[in-house]
């Protein structure tokens, strides 16, 4: 909206003079209204409780009235009016009035533009970052010098607009110093209130300048591109599950198992998937489902996740203890340590948890032939081993 708006005259003088104000129904949501003609000798400005009269020429202020009141510029009683007369006494001594709105404004910002953060893990990647915040002129002067004479902003879209990249680039600005503290990409989800009060920590001295107090920042809002975003996701599930990523991706392999209804591996497919919502993914995700024992009911190993038949005492993959009962009997070669038969192929023994790998071949001292197994007699020449 522009806030050129016709000029109130309410009456007048002997002299000519014009009483100016801001009109309430020009007002709205603008900040800022330039008197469509400069001031006068004998003009009277008005100012209310929410305003602030600007007196600006040839680039620079020459003086602002912060006090509700009428102003007659050819009084002296008021220092700062005698003052501006004296400059406005010559017939080219003329001078524009701009009138600031002093209340709280909301404003809404977003990037055009990518910011690269360079992270450790991911690499460079591309944030836009979006948001809200709320402001107010603090200091009249220096936002009439820099808008007005700087930027050539005389409508409050013209302000919105320059306020608006500054923001941006205040947010952008931040998260380089967080993530030269070692903030990284997996962090900015959860760190949005730590985000939001840093920026508030920079504005002083970003828009300070400027004549702008930053009152708030809220609903900020960091978007990552998709393929970066989905691995953060994978990375934060795999940390709740307490997962490897191998695991992860077998689990993931399970659940699109599931979802087929035919045949069935889709069947055991969807018990692991139950299983993982159960007890955690983590535990029903590795490769090995179908443990030494076969399937069947059981429990997880906390070491390697392999199912492990109930009642058994020691993983059967890795040996780790399972704290059950011995197991029914199984066919299969018995344990050279204590006798229990085990189920082929399983590489420790799930009463005891000694090794069952075959020991290695010992070449006899006499003959050099190879000696397997245990014995204590070469086969091949009989001398002792």
């Amino acid at each position: 909206m522009v806030t050129n708006a016709p000029i109130p005259a309410k009456g007048g003088s002997l002299f000519g003079s014009t009483t100016i104000n801001w009109e309430d129904v020009y007002k709205g949501n603008n900040v800022m209204w330039r008197v469509p003609r400069n001031i006068r000798l004998n003009d009277n400005v008005v100012v209310r409780q929410d305003e602030t009269a600007v007196f600006y020429r040839d680039g620079k202020v020459l003086a602002y009235l912060e006090r509700p009141d009428r102003y007659a510029l050819t009084s002296i009683n008021a220092p700062i009016v005698g003052n501006l007369v004296k400059e406005l006494s010559g017939v080219r001594q003329e001078a524009e009035v701009y009138y600031l709105q002093r209340r709280i404004f909301d404003g809404k910002f977003g990037s055009a533009e990518p910011y690269v953060f360079r992270d450790s893990d991911f690499g460079l990647v591309q944030l836009r970052v979006f948001g809200q915040y709320r402001w107010d002129v603090a200091a009249p002067d220096n936002f009439i010098n820099q808008f007005v004479g700087t930027f050539g902003a005389v409508t409050t879209p013209d302000v919105e607009a320059r306020l608006r990249d500054q923001m941006v680039l205040l947010v952008y600005n931040s998260l380089g110093k967080l993530k030269d503290q070692g903030m990284r990409v997996t962090d900015l989800a959860t760190q949005l209130t730590t985000i939001e009060q840093a920026v508030l920590g920079f504005a002083p001295q970003h828009f300070g300048p400027l004549g702008v107090e930053i009152k708030q920042i809220q609903g900020l809002s960091i978007n990552l591109p998709d393929d970066v975003q989905k691995a953060v996701n994978t990375r934060s599930e795999m940390s709740v599950l307490g997962v490897n990523y191998m695991q992860y991706q077998a689990g993931q392999a399970m659940t699109t198992a599931a979802a087929n209804p035919s045949g069935a591996a889709g069947s055991m497919a969807g018990a692991g998937v139950g299983l993982g919502a159960g007890l955690g993914i983590g535990y029903g995700m590795a490769g090995q489902m179908q443990g030494a024992y076969g399937p069947g009911p059981g429990q997880p190993c906390p070491k390697c996740a392999t199912l492990v038949q109930a009642g058994v005492r020691f993983c059967p993959n890795c040996g780790t203890p399972m704290g059950g009962a011995p197991p029914a009997a199984a066919q299969g070669p018995p344990c050279p340590k204590c006798g229990q038969p085990n189920a082929a192929g399983v590489k420790f023994c799930a009463n005891c948890g000694a090794s069952l790998a075959p020991p290695p071949a010992r070449k006899c001292p006499k003959c050099g032939q190879d000696a397997p197994g245990t014995g204590k007699f070469c086969p091949n020449c009989g001398a002792t081993l």
